[in-house]
């Protein structure tokens, strides 16, 4: 029997605490180097962003009768990813796999950043990012509205769509870590917490995500 099933059920709790506490300390040498190395790429695609807009489409394999290019990959690929993800977390948790305690927050976070992710590319694709907000039914002086029947729309439904519930579904799982940030720390972060995790140990939470994943199976089962 290992040490932590020989503690008392408070004693657990406050391990817990400490163990999601620790996460916030101050990363070490690994963590800032790991950062340095992603403002590399992200400075790299920066550049390919701006030489993009400058140059034309045409640099990332646009020609008729090609409409995508290498963008349309991109974005079923991390949609994909993002699937993948909702299977992991949601199914298990409706079948209430044991294993799943280990996987679930890594999966849930996954599907929000592989949406978000996914989401950059149809705007990335209209070669005028700035005017993606064109795409969002809502009235306007030029008097114009959208096309329904327009695919690129589809896009923005589904993965607005799929990123609300991905968000909430990730939120109400992290509920339970928050209230433990919320009983730790002090002062006006402790407002803000507590705001948003009043959360007193009881099983309601866990019943909140039961509909969420219902919904999310639906999605990946249903791919746009």
């Amino acid at each position: 029997m290992s040490n932590f099933d020989s503690l008392s059920a408070s004693e657990k709790y406050s391990h817990l605490n400490e163990t999601v506490m620790n996460m916030l300390n101050k990363p070490g040498w690994g963590w800032w180097a790991i950062f340095a190395v992603d403002m590399m790429f992200l400075a790299f695609g920066i550049y390919c962003f701006i030489y993009q807009i400058y140059t034309g489409l045409g640099v990332a394999g646009y020609s008729h009768p090609v409409l995508w290019g290498v963008y349309i990959t991109n974005f079923v690929f991390w949609v994909g990813i993002a699937h993948s993800g909702t299977l992991i977390s949601a199914v298990l948790f409706l079948f209430r796999a044991r294993f799943r305690m280990s996987i679930y927050r890594i999966a849930e976070a996954m599907t929000v950043f592989a949406v978000a992710t996914a989401g950059l590319f149809p705007i990335i694709h209209l070669g005028r990012p700035w005017n993606f907000y064109w795409l969002l039914p809502y009235p306007n002086q030029r008097g114009l509205w959208v096309n329904f029947d327009s695919p690129l729309l589809w896009d923005v439904f589904a993965v607005s769509t799929y990123a609300t519930i991905s968000s909430v579904f990730f939120f109400i799982g992290m509920i339970p870590d928050i209230a433990a940030i919320r009983d730790t720390v002090v002062g006006k972060a402790k407002k803000v917490f507590y705001s948003v995790a009043s959360w007193d140990g009881k099983d309601l939470v866990g019943s909140g995500v039961i509909t969420p994943g219902l919904i999310f199976i639906s999605l990946v089962l249903q791919p746009h």
